[in-house]
């Protein structure tokens, strides 16, 4: 076989029971179950309220509290700012393997955020999630968060990260507003 024709570690994917999972462990569109009894059509993300919303239909099905990167006033400018992302995005990816209790990748940068970080001489960085606490912390859910700590992502509880997991797939839209 030519180097041209190897497959590439990262990109290889293997079916297991239905669900493709690729070589990261990351849990890929193809890989979603087509109807979920009781899932979203979409996340709202409220960085200035500290709250993550569910919704459907335009009513709120669930809230949670969040934390955010440590400078959390602010749109996300590069990598390494520590500020949390702000605009519309989808979920892109679920990480069961997370060392913060599961993580749901969003497409961060979109074309807003490649633009902003190329106007500054900088990479818009990525690797942003909506995630769980370090799995040490076993199932505590804060009622509130007193401090943000992120590189840049959104935190919630793990028993939250839980409940918004059964409920979102890949392709799910997110909205993070100020």
């Amino acid at each position: 076989m030519s180097s041209g024709a190897m497959p590439n570690l990262l990109t290889r994917r293997l079916v297991f029971g239905g669900l493709t999972v690729t070589a990261m462990g990351l849990v890929t569109p193809s890989a979603q179950a087509e109807t979920r009894a009781e899932s979203v059509d979409g996340i709202l993300v409220l960085k200035s309220e500290r709250k993550l919303l569910l919704l459907r239909a335009g009513s709120v099905l669930e809230s949670f509290p969040i934390a955010l990167g440590a400078c959390p006033e602010g749109p996300k400018r590069f990598e390494g700012d520590s500020r949390t992302p702000e605009g519309i995005y989808r979920i892109a990816a679920m990480n069961p393997q997370s060392r913060f209790h599961r993580a749901l990748h969003i497409s961060y940068p979109n074309a807003e955020d490649m633009r902003r970080a190329r106007e500054a001489g900088r990479s818009p960085g990525g690797n942003v999630a909506i995630h769980g606490l370090p799995n040490s912390y076993g199932d505590y859910d804060p009622v509130a968060f007193y401090k943000d700590w992120t590189d840049g992502c959104v935190a919630v509880g793990n028993l939250a990260i839980e409940r918004i997991w059964a409920r979102v797939s890949v392709g799910t839209p997110v909205e993070i507003r100020a």
